[in-house]
């Protein structure tokens, strides 16, 4: 007998694919626009939901929290809308070409959107004769942002992350756990044929992976309704 898939199993909300909501209580976000000055680092904490760990940064009245850049420590003075220095705070036009930043927003104030995993920065390449300028992100991928999007300068903090294998299964499964990812992933063609619509691949030869837009949860499986499929040529 057959059971449910992955993609149905988890629409059920059962404990097994429950978010971890205590883990998502912290967010990385700059501080309202207007805000200009000198800033304090009152705490470096870690959080279950992110990879890098993550500093509290106080402005006045105010608390927000960013990643923390290598080097951050308790007590220590950034600035923000002000100058260029590591860990501050700036608008893409104020910030020298060449230089390593991180949390960059897509659009401006939107709080950062790129670059927050542990260890990662992009390279900030050229500023354009209008308003924008262009980032190089660490695959040479280079990107085009409003000049006024702002980014932190620096590398972020945990670099090797990655270096230390996780050893055993078991710290594995506690780490996606608290992260709220589906591990272990399972490979479609690999179920039974009653397990799933790609099931018993007969040597991989997997189905036809387009879906239909309505199709219901256990059909809606590889390309959902795709523009088109295939190596653009």
């Amino acid at each position: 007998m057959g059971k449910r898939i992955i993609q149905q199993a988890r629409g059920k909300g059962s404990l097994t694919y429950r978010v971890r909501k205590k883990a998502f209580n912290k967010k990385i976000a700059y501080p309202p626009v207007e805000a200009q000055g000198e800033a304090e680092i009152i705490a470096i904490i870690h959080s279950a939901a992110h990879s890098a760990p993550l500093m509290k940064v106080q402005i006045k009245n105010k608390t927000f929290y960013n990643a923390a850049f290598n080097g951050a420590f308790v007590g220590q003075k950034i600035s923000i809308n002000t100058s260029p220095g590591e860990g501050n705070i700036l608008p893409l036009n104020k910030i020298p070409p060449g230089t390593h930043i991180f949390n960059i927003e897509k659009n401006p104030g939107d709080g950062g959107k790129m670059m927050r995993t542990a260890g990662s920065s992009a390279i900030l390449s050229k500023k354009l004769e209008n308003t924008e300028v262009t980032v190089t992100m660490p695959n040479k991928k280079v990107v085009t942002l409003n000049e006024n999007c702002r980014a932190t300068i620096g590398r972020i903090a945990g670099d090797g992350r990655v270096a230390k294998p996780f050893v055993t299964a078991g710290k594995k499964y506690y780490k996606m756990k608290a992260k709220s990812k589906l591990w272990p992933r399972t490979s479609a063609v690999k179920a039974n044929a009653v397990d799933h619509p790609f099931g018993s691949g007969r040597g991989k030869r997997v189905k036809q992976k387009i879906a239909k837009r309505n199709a219901p949860p256990g059909r809606k499986v590889g390309h959902v309704r795709p523009r088109r499929t295939g190596c653009r040529k």
